[in-house]
């Protein structure tokens, strides 16, 4: 699978990615043998590079990826975990967080400089593996903290970037960034330390071009690679909008302008014969600060979906329909 770089790391990612939500059972539960047998197809189709969390079933996903990857004896992968929640014992429930089944865990944010530290070493023990390769500070941003962000913002971005930062410089992962669903907060962390990449969730889609204003062309600039995640949009760009709904957008149910910008776009995929998720995956890599873009794969057979999504050949007409119709952006970068 072709690769691109991160950044100034000297690492590569697959421009495909396997994101592993899923894995931690979010909102449908998986048992252990299923995930092994999702990750080992996965493995066995040439996925490379995983991204997981604390946060994904509260340890859940952590367990399963590391058990899948152990076998490969720290090669031929990258992986990428988060910061900034430290998991405690809080008894066994059948869900929480919209996670079904979870470890027996709930989460305290700490950004803190202790904080990550302690986050680091909790995920290399899940894990059970010997590295992690890039390390995200997650859900930082008014949208998870509201009116509480700007104190945990300073606390990150002092402390926090602090343990992160010695964690790259000591080789203990070799890339450091945000993981999160506004492209704003991303913005006001370059302003405050070097960061290798970020990985944006729904916030640059074939529904949202916001961040190609003054984000995007800063990343271009500082050579900080973006990874994304959320190219469905929480699902609506890959289930259009033409069966009955609820249609799921940004974790809830979709607004009426957004149902029907899905619906003149899946229409315009209707004219010249390409799948809405296909042209929802293989958009945002057109952007030369997009190193990688990582789909939840939660079913077997979405595996091989998401490949041929992913490989479908979509003509520059298609593209420029989008754009004579006011369905994208002028300036947005296409395949």
């Amino acid at each position: 699978m072709e690769t691109r770089r991160i950044g100034t790391s000297g690492l590569s990612v697959d421009m495909l990615g396997f994101g592993c939500a899923s894995l931690g059972n979010l909102y449908h539960a998986i048992s252990d043998a299923e995930a092994t047998q999702i990750l080992n197809a996965a493995w066995s189709k040439g996925f490379r590079y995983f991204d997981t969390a604390p946060h994904y079933g509260q340890g859940l996903s952590e367990r399963r990826v590391g058990d899948a990857l152990r076998h490969s004896q720290g090669e031929d992968y990258v992986l990428s975990t988060k910061v900034g929640r430290l998991l405690k014992p809080s008894g066994y429930a059948p869900s929480r967080h919209g996670f079904l089944s979870p470890m027996p865990f709930d989460f305290v944010y700490d950004y803190s400089y202790d904080g990550v530290m302690r986050s680091f070493e909790d995920s290399l023990q899940r894990l059970g593996l010997d590295r992690i390769d890039i390390l995200y500070m997650h859900d930082i941003g008014a949208m998870t903290h509201g009116e509480d962000n700007d104190r945990l913002f300073a606390i990150a971005m002092d402390g926090g970037y602090r343990a992160m930062n010695e964690l790259r410089r000591d080789g203990r992962v070799s890339a450091i960034g945000l993981g999160v669903n506004e492209f704003e907060v991303c913005e006001a962390a370059l302003e405050y330390g070097d960061w290798d990449c970020f990985l944006l969730a729904g916030r640059y889609t074939l529904l949202e071009q916001a961040a190609l204003d003054t984000f995007l062309p800063k990343c271009v600039e500082r050579n900080c690679s973006i990874v994304i995640g959320g190219a469905y949009n929480s699902g609506i760009l890959a289930t259009g909008v033409k069966g009955e709904g609820p249609f799921h957008y940004d974790y809830g149910e979709a607004p009426a302008s957004v149902v029907d910008k899905v619906g003149k776009i899946e229409n315009t995929c209707e004219e010249f014969g390409i799948p809405l998720p296909a042209a929802a995956l293989q958009f945002p890599l057109a952007h030369p600060a997009v190193a990688s873009v990582i789909p939840g794969v939660g079913k077997l057979a979405r595996i091989e979906q998401t490949l041929e999504l992913f490989r479908t050949g979509i003509p520059a007409e298609f593209w420029s329909a989008l754009i004579d119709r006011g369905l994208l952006r002028e300036d947005a970068p296409t395949p």
